[in-house]
């Protein structure tokens, strides 16, 4: 939604989402408001605790099984398997989504990948599909005054008109913006605490086919799958920049990393949304 500073101001209840790439700080931030009456929405606790939970643990229970100690247990029903996924670890999650490459090295072949690509698209869609629900929660069961949506970094990747309809009617849109400057950091960061990923299929088969080529491999199944992350991910990163900027042209505000990175508290955040929508509103009365 758009509003005037005023109007802001004036909502007693107010509904934020959080957009930009993994590695910005929205969870981080989320967590901390989440302290200061706002009720943190993480879209991929809800993938994984909701939509994708049963493909989760039928993988798991798939690797177990090939186990003879634990199949004997699973089949006799002497121990069960459950997903212990938190906002802060989304460990079960990216085990699903995998890589793909070489199967002796973790990799998934290219049609599994590909088929868990699409669970977690449609996964996506229907977590964000369900923000207005979760804001009725918040405040009418939970009790908290103000909600706060943490989209994981592929929301600008779903080309799903109907899900920013649904962000835009109900949330004030929040882009976090990254610098050719910080870019390199922001990268180093999404290796060393990696998130799961989204491709957009005509992008991923344009990757593949350009990774297969630089690195001399006639199959993606003779590859490293860590190795293919590593390559792709900065690619990712600057096809998804134009995405987002066009979101938050059309629909939202945007504040830049080192912005975010001196939020210490609730208000602190309320002070950056009144610059944020005051910069707007003046970008617009100067064009």
């Amino acid at each position: 939604m758009l509003l005037t500073i005023d109007e802001f101001r004036a909502r007693h209840n107010k509904s934020v989402t959080l957009l930009g790439m993994s590695g910005v700080g929205k969870t981080y931030l989320a967590g901390m408001l989440r302290q200061h009456d706002w009720f943190h929405y993480s879209g991929d606790y809800r993938i994984g605790t909701r939509y994708l939970d049963e493909p989760i643990l039928d993988n798991i229970k798939q690797q177990a099984m090939q186990v003879p100690f634990l199949r004997d247990l699973l089949r006799s029903d002497y121990i069960y398997i459950g997903n212990n996924i938190g906002v802060d670890n989304l460990g079960p999650v990216l085990s699903f989504i995998g890589k793909p490459g070489d199967p002796e090295q973790g990799g998934l072949p290219l049609n599994e990948f590909r088929r868990r690509q699409e669970l977690y698209r449609r996964a996506e869609i229907t977590a964000m599909l369900d923000v207005p629900e979760f804001i009725r929660k918040a405040r009418e069961i939970y009790g908290y005054q103000h909600f706060v949506n943490d989209v994981g970094g592929s929301l600008c990747e779903l080309d799903d008109p109907g899900v920013m309809e649904v962000l835009v009617n109900h949330t004030l849109i929040l882009y976090v913006e990254v610098t050719d400057s910080e870019e390199g950091e922001l990268i180093r960061r999404a290796e060393d605490d990696p998130k799961p990923l989204y491709f957009r299929p005509a992008f991923l088969e344009e990757q593949l086919g350009a990774y297969q080529q630089e690195r001399d491999l006639p199959y993606m199944a003779m590859a490293d799958p860590d190795d293919f992350i590593r390559w792709v991910f900065p690619r990712l990163f600057r096809a998804r920049v134009p995405r987002y900027e066009g979101i938050a042209s059309k629909h939202g505000y945007t504040v830049t990393l080192d912005e975010i990175s001196q939020v210490g508290n609730d208000d602190d955040f309320m002070e950056l949304l009144d610059l944020a929508i005051g910069r707007r509103q003046n970008q617009v009365a100067e064009s």
